[in-house]
C-alpha cells in the first residue's frame, strides 16, 4: 500500500474537521498574522498545513482534499479555495465553523466522506493500473526470454 493511500485511509484527514486543530498544523507557516493568508484565516477557510521540503506553503482542504501551494501574503484563502475547487461544499458556504448550522455541518461531513471514498477508490485504481503494467511488462520479458532460449536450443 502506498504512503498516500495510507494517509487517505488514516486519521490525518479525519482529525482536521475543527478549525482549532487545523490552525495547530500551521506551526511553520511562512506568513504572519498580518498577512491576508494568515494561519488563522487559512484554517478558517478549511485548510490545514502539510508542507514538504519543496513546498513549504502546501495546504490541503479537509473536505475536498484540494492541495494548494504558491501562496502570496495578499492571497485571500476563501477566494483561492473556491476558485480552485468550486465543487467543495465548504468553500461554497464560505462560513467559519462557528457560524455553521447543524444541517450544514452534517452536509459538509457527508461531502467529506464522499470525497474521501472517491479519493481512496481513485488511488486503488491507479495502484491497480500500475500493477497491471508491471505484470504485462513481466510477461513480455518472460516471453522474450523463452523465445531466446528456444532459439538457442535449435
Amino acid at each position: 500500500m502506498t504512503e498516500g493511500l495510507q494517509e487517505a485511509q488514516g486519521e490525518k484527514y479525519d482529525a482536521m474537521y475543527t478549525e482549532a486543530i487545523r490552525f495547530q498544523s500551521f506551526k511553520n507557516w511562512p506568513f504572519d498574522e498580518n498577512a491576508i493568508c494568515s494561519a488563522s484565516k487559512m484554517a478558517e477557510a478549511g485548510f490545514f498545513h502539510c508542507p514538504t521540503e519543496s513546498e513549504p506553503d502546501l495546504v490541503q482542504c479537509y473536505v475536498c482534499f484540494k492541495e494548494l501551494d504558491g501562496w502570496e501574503s495578499t492571497d485571500e484563502p476563501w477566494a483561492e479555495h473556491f476558485s480552485h475547487s468550486k465543487d467543495c461544499l465548504f468553500a461554497q458556504l464560505k462560513k467559519p465553523q462557528k457560524d455553521l448550522t447543524i444541517e450544514e455541518i452534517f452536509n459538509i461531513e457527508c461531502a467529506r466522506k464522499y470525497n474521501k471514498i472517491k479519493r481512496v477508490i481513485t488511488q486503488h485504481l491507479q495502484e491497480g493500473r500500475r500493477m497491471k503494467e508491471d505484470v504485462l511488462e513481466y510477461i513480455e520479458n518472460l516471453e522474450e526470454s523463452l523465445e531466446k532460449t528456444s532459439k538457442q536450443k535449435k
